[in-house]
């Protein structure tokens, strides 16, 4: 990807991050945030057509990659489960081997498929799809099963993009999802600079808020730096129980709720960067 791609994608998820809790979003608005943060990056939009042009191209790549490992895994499975017939069938141990290789090979392959469609590319954290497949019952928005949840809001990160720049702001989300990961929960980029933890039901409620609280105060204990500067980055967050049938929306408004409680809470302690 050429460099002016690049900057041009960065500058399209800054601007899909900034729009997230945004009602309503119509492409004036669209546009002129996106004007203001190809400003900052220097970008001239004058060659907008053509760098759309290539990203497309390089996104139509990657779908059609996608699907084509998909296809061939899928082949390489049935194949090997005709053959892995075949050889019980005719007591065929050597044949058994042989599959058996073929299957650990295509597990690795089948695992870095579901890398590529189940991580956010920035913060290698879980997306919204991983979320979606993994604790949700199938085509519906309710939790298959019985857990804990806590919403993650950092504070004053807009503050740090426009002090810092939003590469800093990049490097701090990425730290601050590999902070969270230490609280033995799955971790989720929800947008932006949400994250959501999930917890299994063997852990309580009052551990993953004990596992959470700790993991905040590591993380304003630090100073990060940026050239010559530092400051300090802290996070909010709200966390419920929820059971099997519960809506996931339910949950994560819940959850906001006492988030909210907390930000005032964090904010009268920690005021800034």
């Amino acid at each position: 990807m050429s460099k002016s791609a690049n900057v041009l994608q960065i500058i399209s998820n800054e601007t899909k991050s900034s729009i997230d809790q945004m009602s309503v979003v119509t492409p004036s608005v669209y546009a002129s945030i996106f004007s203001k943060f190809a400003i900052e990056h220097n970008e001239p939009l004058e060659n907008e057509a053509e760098l759309s042009k290539n990203l497309m191209k390089i996104e139509c790549s990657n779908l059609s990659a996608l699907q084509d490992s998909a296809s061939k895994n899928a082949n390489r499975l049935s194949d090997s489960a005709d053959r892995a017939i075949s050889a019980i069938k005719e007591k065929n141990e050597a044949g058994l081997a042989q599959v058996l290789q073929e299957t650990r090979e295509l597990k690795t392959e089948i695992e870095k498929l579901k890398e590529a469609v189940y991580k956010d590319e920035l913060t290698r954290a879980h997306n919204r799809k991983w979320l979606r497949d993994n604790y949700l019952t199938p085509e519906t928005d309710s939790f298959s099963n019985d857990g804990s949840l806590a919403l993650i809001d950092l504070n004053f990160f807009k503050q740090i993009n426009d002090v810092h720049g939003h590469i800093v702001g990049d490097k701090v989300l990425i730290y601050v999802a590999n902070q969270l990961k230490r609280a033995k929960a799955n971790v989720v980029r929800y947008g932006g600079d949400e994250f959501i933890l999930m917890f299994e039901k063997r852990v309580s409620l009052e551990r993953a808020l004990e596992s959470i609280e700790a993991i905040r105060e590591d993380v304003i204990g630090k100073k990060l730096k940026s050239s010559e500067t530092k400051f300090t980055v802290s996070f909010s967050y709200g966390a419920i129980a929820f059971k099997k049938g519960d809506e996931l929306g339910e949950a994560i408004e819940l959850a906001d709720k006492n988030m909210y409680e907390d930000k005032i809470q964090i904010k009268q302690r920690v005021t800034g960067i």
